[in-house]
């Protein structure tokens, strides 16, 4: 009787102990979770402090002082464009990877090494955490000296996901027109605009550059053969380019359906602008809206069953959202004295779009779905134009017209870290951003 007992005891023990394990592992889990899922654009939260310490040279030679920091350099820099990580300057402990990294006030070190082989280049990068002393990332690369900076993005990428839970953007690219010797063409740049790419050579007007949802494809509007037509081109492949539209009148900014297979655009064959849904080969699959104003900008939500658009049809453009299987339709903005150029966020149901207000322009954000008034992000005394989402879904790009020239910013969703990205010379405007 007193053995039953006590096993009876040690398996209500082993229970017991059963349960405090699983209970304890889904507490732990609820804190990962709860880390990973943090909106880290709250205006609360802290930013998270990263010190980058020059690299080491393992191989023959010593230490090459211009690339160790070019390397480190590159790292901080975009690190610090997701608008969530502080830079401790290498200047207070002068670049050394043996300083004391809490005493600094750190939450995370990154520390690399490089080694140079004819005409390539190895890295070894790690991301310390400070408060556990251990290492959370470590990752080996080895290619090309012109692969050094997307080698380097690439951890960047992964070290954001470490932390955050979400694959960063700094390999992401960026396109947009750029004005200088009276043309316009489309230009594609890395995030720090290090690497540049011409895509078109139209020596003319070229507008409304829009990448397809997976960024293989960017079509654009232009006007060299004298009106306007409509080209897209295979980015994978850089002489291939054909027309998609070139219908008589209009043929404007599509937006592309998430399986890339067709658009949302504006035609004005019958005479007013619509918005028509057209394949990859041009055949116009469906009309969408007919003769109700002039309707332009469509942007498609991520599940692909809704668009906002702009119209007129209430007199000056506003923003409104269509079912694209029933067709209803209601309208959106009614403050300021014009709403335009919307555009989806890819991750959740929140619009950014440009909104006239006091002669100026400025970048608001709304839920298409919620009661809930559209927030403000810009006010400072410049025209803001054409805003754009990252691919996470954390940043803005706009276009900033200050009365000379166009440049291109970003901002934080939450309004915050609003600041000029590129420094290129001539007029930059209308940027797109894919993975």
């Amino acid at each position: 009787m007193k053995n039953i007992l006590k096993l009876r005891a040690t398996g209500l023990l082993l229970l017991l102990l059963l349960m405090i394990s699983v209970l304890g592992n889904g507490i732990g889990q609820a804190m990962a979770a709860d880390r990973v899922y943090l909106d880290i654009t709250a205006p609360e939260t802290r930013k998270i402090k990263v010190a980058v310490p020059w690299f080491t040279n393992t191989g023959e030679g010593g230490m090459k002082a211009r690339i160790a920091k070019d390397i480190a350099d590159t790292v901080a820099k975009a690190l610090k464009f997701h608008g969530i990580i502080s830079i401790i300057p290498t200047s207070e402990y002068k670049g050394r990877q043996t300083a004391d990294w809490a005493k600094l006030g750190a939450d995370y070190a990154v520390l690399g090494s490089y080694k140079m082989f004819p005409k390539k280049i190895k890295l070894e990068i790690r991301l310390l955490d400070v408060a556990e002393n251990n290492i959370i990332l470590g990752k080996s690369y080895k290619g090309s000296m012109s692969q050094q900076n997307p080698m380097i993005f690439k951890f960047c990428d992964a070290a954001i996901k470490s932390l955050t839970g979400t694959e960063g953007i700094a390999s992401s690219r960026i396109a947009f027109v750029s004005y200088e010797k009276r043309t316009k063409d489309v230009f594609m740049t890395d995030i720090l605009g290090r690497r540049i790419r011409q895509v078109t050579r139209h020596n003319n007007l070229v507008v409304s550059p829009r990448f397809t949802r997976d960024g293989n494809f960017l079509s654009y509007s232009s006007y060299h053969s004298g009106s306007q037509k409509l080209y897209i081109t295979d980015l994978r492949q850089a002489k291939i380019t054909k027309s998609l539209s070139r219908r008589k009148g209009m043929n404007l900014a599509p937006t592309w359906a998430p399986d890339g297979k067709s658009c949302i655009l504006t035609l004005s064959k019958y005479g007013a602008p619509d918005l028509f849904r057209i394949n990859q080969q041009g055949k116009i699959l469906e009309q969408l809206t007919s003769r109700a104003g002039v309707n332009v900008s469509p942007t498609y939500s991520a599940d692909g069953r809704h668009i906002v658009f702009v119209s007129d049809r209430s007199g000056r453009p506003q923003l409104y959202l269509m079912e694209l299987e029933t067709k209803q339709t209601k309208r959106l903005t009614y403050d300021g004295r014009e709403n335009a150029e919307p555009n989806w966020s890819p991750v959740e149901n929140k619009i950014a779009y440009s909104s006239l207000r006091d002669g100026l322009y400025q970048i608001f954000t709304l839920d298409p779905f919620s009661a809930a008034p559209p927030k403000q992000l810009t006010s400072d005394l410049t025209r803001h134009e054409s805003p754009v989402w990252s691919p996470d879904g954390n940043q803005i790009l706009f276009t900033q017209y200050d009365g000379r020239r166009q440049q291109i910013y970003a901002i934080m969703k939450n309004g915050s870290y609003q600041r000029r990205v590129f420094s290129f010379p001539g007029s930059q405007s209308s940027a797109r951003w894919a993975r």
